[in-house]
């Protein structure tokens, strides 16, 4: 289930965040002090171009991040609560990104999304792949390879309409 973000979980998705895994598959990889990550929070709280949300199973497990709503291409990151997951990992991410993609094209009318993954994160990729993401782009930035991904609503409804 996908519910608003609220100031309640602010604390609980920087600590996500801020986990040596996350911070490793992101592009920025400092950790995330609190007046940074506040900061971004009074941002984004307050913009109506992009939405926080809480994926939960049983218990808050992710969170899932749109901006650029409203234009031509929205984008999106996600991440896990790593450590709180357990041992079905493949099916919780699964499930999230189901069910985020179906919030973004049904819920939010999204009519391109676009994502950004580091090329070492080959479970990802294949992920994307399965649901039906095609690269566009590759760059490096810092040293590291990344890849865009892309994905329409037409192409989803196909798949999984």
């Amino acid at each position: 289930m996908l519910r608003a973000a609220g100031d309640g979980d602010v604390a609980t998705i920087r600590r996500w965040r801020n986990h040596p895994k996350v911070r490793g598959a992101s592009l920025t990889t400092h950790e995330i002090g609190a007046a940074e990550h506040q900061a971004w929070w009074d941002a984004v709280s307050t913009d109506p171009s992009r939405q926080v949300l809480i994926y939960e199973r049983d218990r808050p497990v992710g969170v899932v991040i749109f901006t650029g709503l409203g234009t031509p291409v929205a984008e999106w990151s996600k991440y896990l609560d790593v450590d709180g997951i357990g041992a079905d990992r493949r099916a919780t991410w699964v499930d999230l990104e189901h069910e985020a993609l179906r919030y973004a094209f049904e819920v939010l009318g999204v009519t391109r999304l676009r994502g950004v993954t580091l090329a070492t994160n080959r479970p990802v990729l294949a992920l994307h792949a399965e649901v039906g993401f095609t690269e566009t782009r590759r760059f490096t930035r810092d040293g590291r390879d990344i890849v865009w991904n892309e994905l329409t609503a037409t192409e989803w409804m196909a798949r999984h309409g």
